[in-house]
């Protein structure tokens, strides 16, 4: 993705010896709420270190973070908002800038655990560079193998990198799946179904004409969970399950016919995996990203860390619902593109991103965001086998339509 000559000069810069007795975490996207977790979970375990933090646009959080817990690299992606703020001296931090200061963090020989967290496909050339490098990459990105999937997987049988999912769902279902007589593969022949949970977002009791009237207030009062506002009102239209739909199907190899997603609002029962013989194994845990990101981490080991437990002194009731694909018809698009592979998944990522920002401006409905999705899925060039340079030009592509759409 860039120059090797390029990467060289940067890496020299992160000139310092690793520590032997630890093992290096860099957390790509610390200032967003994954990121902001996993240095929490990151500081209580024995044996891991913060080696290296990247942020974007919130500067003076990530120069909090830098000074409590003086990694040996920062890397301000976002030159701009670095530009209007004072970086003082941070003793012992290296300084980096952009893309490529990125890049350099998460390919250098002495980063060992890679936590991807940069939300969007903004964060799809690091993830892709990690993996190209063998790294583990504990994968909270979840864009990155809606768009790129197929290819990602590819990558990391030939460099022998470890993806080890954080988003809570496909953690549990990586969990569950070892339960079973193999390795953790979705497609086992044990595997009868992966069972996605989903809150429901705010709107799960919603009539359709209401839903025409939510607005973005409503649509960030997520009734569970705290996440930034792009992921919010994923969930809120239930995109967020149309994307774990398609990431389950790459990340797991398992036709999209044996996954499906009922709604659980409790967020109690992260995901489900029913066997063959009827066995249906269940993770099971307070709604807190905590855990997800320590088993990435720590992965095959268990160790007792900072995690919240369930209270079972405490009557806990457990709701399953089917979902309502006529309100909530981002699920069929997560089907669909699941399905078909190729470019739908940059399409469909590129229309959201660009469809949920313009919802947050206030330029359209919320009903509007699927709606304009659909248009430009339906509307794209297919290519069944892309080049990650086809990729990205379709998600450039899809947002460009987005605008269109939103100017007619």
């Amino acid at each position: 993705m860039f120059p090797a000559e390029r990467l060289n000069r940067l890496n020299s810069v992160f000139s310092k010896s690793p520590m032997p007795d630890r093992k290096n975490i860099a957390i790509l996207g610390s200032t967003g709420s994954i990121g902001q977790n996993a240095l929490s979970v990151i500081h209580s375990l024995p044996g891991y270190r913060i080696y290296g933090l990247t942020g974007h646009s919130r500067v003076e959080l990530l120069l909090n973070q830098a000074r409590k817990y003086a990694p040996e690299i920062v890397v301000f992606s976002d030159r701009g908002s670095a530009s209007d703020v004072s970086i003082p001296a941070l003793p012992g931090t290296s300084v980096s800038y952009g893309k490529a200061g990125i890049i350099a963090l998460a390919t250098h020989e002495a980063t060992d655990i890679v936590v991807a967290a940069i939300v969007g496909r903004a964060g799809l050339e690091s993830t892709w560079a990690a993996i190209g490098h063998g790294k583990r990459v504990a994968l909270a990105n979840k864009e990155t193998m809606v768009v790129a999937g197929s290819q990602i997987m590819k990558l990391a049988a030939e460099t022998g990198a470890e993806i080890i999912p954080v988003d809570s769902e496909h953690s549990a279902l990586f969990q569950c799946l070892h339960s079973g007589n193999h390795s953790g593969n979705g497609n086992s022949s044990e595997v009868s179904r992966l069972i996605l949970t989903a809150s429901g977002g705010p709107f799960r009791e919603f009539d359709s004409q209401q839903m025409n009237c939510v607005t973005v207030e409503q649509a960030l009062n997520h009734p569970t969970w705290e996440m930034g506002p792009k992921i919010t009102i994923d969930s809120a239209t239930m995109m967020n399950k149309a994307l774990e739909i398609i990431e389950a199907r790459w990340l797991f190899g398992i036709d999209p016919a044996k996954i499906e997603v009922v709604v659980h609002p409790q967020s109690i029962v992260h995901s489900m995996v029913e066997f063959c013989d009827g066995s249906v194994i269940s993770q099971m845990s307070p709604p807190d990203m905590k855990l997800p990101i320590q088993y990435a981490l720590t992965y095959p080991d268990r160790i007792a860390g900072d995690c919240p437990r369930l209270d079972f002194e405490s009557r806990l009731d457990l709701e399953f619902h089917p979902p309502d694909f006529d309100r909530f018809p981002a699920l069929k698009l997560g089907y669909e593109v699941a399905r078909q592979g190729g470019t739908t998944g940059a399409v469909l990522n590129g229309a959201n991103e660009a469809a949920v920002a313009a919802f947050l401006n206030k330029e359209i409905s919320f009903t509007d965001i699927v709606a304009a999705c659909r248009e430009v899925l339906d509307n794209h060039e297919y290519e069944s086998n892309p080049s990650l340079e086809a990729l990205l030009a379709q998600d450039v592509w899809a947002r460009e339509e987005i605008n269109k759409w939103i100017a007619c």
